[in-house]
């Protein structure tokens, strides 16, 4: 029996040897960009199931996988000793038998192997593909293996290229290889790439070559072409397309996969002969296609459209409904729709094709032109309809918060439903609840800041805002309610649990640097300051332990934190352009009465302290306080001297002979009191 404690210190002489080994220098090696770790992905629907899965698979073969024609014989061999099955009764057991079996079993297996198609190719092809896909090797090295592989498999690619192992090979030499040998393995799978992709093992082959073989991904899409439809529908080629039009082709490319959604007649009219001014126009989509033509065929190119995306449509288990090329191709449909000359006519198909599409609209939400097109439904759907897109969409609204496409359909709800009564139901509610685990991310500090303080420059980028304005002309139409009336109550209804929330977490949120600024959106923004009350006492109550703090930094120490006080006390932020301070113009913040709730709380000992101790971070808070009690007047007289009292001549002496930042602005204000 080994001795554990003897065990215990081998290991550990072991673990030893590996720190002195890291420590040496290693070779260089490789950093393809082919990695895993680097691979666009496409975006991933707010409906999906949360694993460790990526978006699209890769089946090239890594150095942890095992042949599977070694796996089918390691399946068929039994321990020694062992038949498989228990000895009859009577019987006297043949000590030989175990192996005379494996014997038997290996040579015919043997002999099924070689009896193979090249089959002989295939043995040397895996021994060069164990050497070139090994992990951690120099790169020179690894292209020598690559480039003896292609030598093995040159001409015969497309034979072997659809057996699951063989497909594997080739994925190796398109993945490492240099562009000679990604583009010699193309053009020997010419007129095969529909086929590939269509084959559960090749597939990821193609989607490989699709995005390192630029000068042949025309090539792949124009086979695709013919039947975009049936392989956005097929099992195994959906994912091919997806990633293609998502990840790797340009606006060109993209109109050759569109091009089928259109129907026989625009296919067949608008085949372009590759002129630089027939591929800026085919990069226009549908809106190109119907450049010039008469209302008739105009009616006929949509009618066939809204037919293939009633078949996608029709098909929810197949997956394409969420895929980015359906999502362009409905929103194509939706623009075009603007050009038909009857407005009855727009409004007809434009909520039958709401109709078709309603129950899956939280599967569009994650790309761009999904995003679009629920928020084009949302901005011209009546009161009804808006309900219904809320009941669809309320199962998945932390997901969306969390997306930044998605994010901005939950906004134009919020931007076009007269209904707050449901938007604090549905929508409100289920933000405000998610908002301690919203505020990690910069998407969920969005959704709920946009809940207070909408399409703020401070905190929403002016694209983002510019896509948020586009459904601005149909809500005027459509939402008979004022803007500020709708903002306001949705700010109501938001205030309550968002100030809750920093009561009962307060202490912790300042010390963030995100958090902390939606709570300084909230405090300046929500509705009413008596229901804030509790909220800046746990607030004030963080920085009032003492200064300077022997364990974790003191909150006035981070810059973000102290940050956070000055602003409420300034009542808003700075505006660098007019050098003055944007006060907040709703509610109710009162920078007076927080002045005199920071003197009463944090006390004197900490007051003095961050201007006179330690790193001394806190002079501007204390001179935005003068500040505020000054602004006060007679209202706040007693906060004045009691201030004015802490700072005495001694302790005023001490923050000038000091070398903190903004001691001579504090000294300043402390004059005014």
């Amino acid at each position: 029996m080994v001795n554990p404690s003897k065990s215990g210190q081998k290991r550990k002489f072991e673990d030893k040897g590996k720190q002195v080994a890291s420590k040496s220098k290693k070779p260089h090696l490789e950093s393809n960009g082919a990695t895993k770790s680097t691979e666009k992905k496409r975006s991933r629907p707010v409906t999906a199931v949360l694993d460790n899965e990526s978006s699209h698979s890769d089946s090239d073969g890594d150095a942890s996988e095992l042949d599977d024609d070694e796996d089918e014989w390691s399946d068929v061999e039994m321990e020694d000793g062992d038949t498989g099955s228990a000895p009859s009764t009577g019987q006297v057991k043949n000590p030989n038998a175990a192996k005379e079996s494996h014997k038997a079993q290996k040579a015919l297996y043997e002999q099924r192997k070689a009896a193979k198609p090249h089959s002989d190719l295939l043995v040397e092809a895996k021994r060069v593909w164990s050497l070139a896909r090994a992990k951690n090797i120099p790169t020179a090295e690894r292209q020598k293996h690559v480039k003896d592989l292609m030598s093995v498999i040159r001409g015969k690619v497309k034979d072997i290229v659809f057996k699951h192992d063989a497909s594997r090979i080739v994925q190796t030499i398109v993945k490492y290889g240099g562009q000679k040998e990604r583009d010699e393995v193309a053009s020997e799978l010419k007129g095969k790439f529909r086929e590939l992709a269509q084959n559960k093992y090749s597939k990821f082959l193609v989607t490989k070559l699709i995005r390192f073989c630029p000068t042949y991904r025309q090539s792949v899409l124009l086979e695709f072409q013919p039947q975009v439809l049936r392989l956005l529908l097929h099992r195994e080629a959906t994912s091919v397309l997806a990633d293609a039009f998502e990840l790797y082709a340009n606006a060109y490319e993209r109109s050759i996969l569109l091009r089928e959604f259109y129907g026989k007649e625009a296919t067949l009219f608008t085949m372009t002969t590759g002129s630089n001014e027939e591929k800026e126009k085919a990069k226009k989509g549908l809106a190109g296609i119907l450049e010039g033509v008469d209302v008739e065929r105009k009616r006929r190119v949509l009618s066939s459209l809204k037919e293939n995306l009633t078949t996608i449509f029709n098909n929810p288990d197949k997956g394409a409904i969420t895929h980015a090329i359906v999502h362009r191709a409905l929103w194509e449909y939706l623009n075009a729709l603007n050009g038909l000359p009857e407005e009855a006519e727009q409004e007809k198909l434009r909520r039958e094709m709401f109709e078709i599409c309603q129950d899956v609209l939280a599967e569009m939400v994650h790309t761009r032109d999904g995003s679009r097109v629920v928020r084009e439904f949302l901005a011209y759907g009546t009161a009804k309809d808006r309900k219904q897109i809320l009941k669809v969409l309320k199962p998945h609204i932390e997901r969306m918060c969390l997306d930044d496409e998605a994010q901005n359909v939950l906004f134009t709800a919020l931007d076009v439903t007269d209904d707050t009564k449901l938007l604090s139901k549905s929508l409100v509610s289920e933000i405000v609840d998610a908002a301690p685990r919203l505020y990690t991310t910069v998407q969920g500090r969005r959704s709920l800041l946009y809940l207070v303080i909408p399409r703020s420059r401070r905190h929403f980028t002016p694209a983002q805002i510019a896509s948020l304005s586009e459904t601005d002309p149909i809500r005027a139409k459509t939402s008979k309610k004022d803007n500020s009336s709708r903002e306001s109550e949705v700010r109501k209804a938001a205030s309550e649990g968002l100030v809750d929330w920093i009561k009962e977490s307060g202490g912790v949120l300042v010390r963030d640097p995100g958090a902390s600024l939606v709570v300084g959106e909230v405090m300046l923004y929500a509705e009413g300051w008596e229901s804030k009350s509790d909220a800046t006492s746990t607030l004030l109550e963080a920085i009032s332990k003492p200064y300077p703090s022997d364990a974790d930094p003191h909150p006035m120490d981070l810059a973000h934190t102290s940050r956070l006080y000055k602003t409420l006390l300034q009542g808003g932020h700075f505006n660098r352009k007019t050098e003055s301070i944007d006060t907040a113009e709703v509610g109710n913040w009162d920078t007076a009465k927080f002045a005199v709730r920071f003197v009463d709380t944090v006390g004197k000992e900490v007051v003095t302290a961050v201007c006179t101790k330690g790193e001394r971070n806190g002079t501007f808070v204390v001179a935005e306080l003068c500040e505020a009690l000054v602004r006060g007047g007679d209202e706040v007289k007693e906060g004045r001297r009691t201030l004015k009292a802490w700072f005495d001549k001694g302790v005023r002496k001490i923050v000038e002979s000091g070398e903190a930042r903004g001691k001579s602005v504090l000294l300043e204000k402390l004059s005014a009191l």
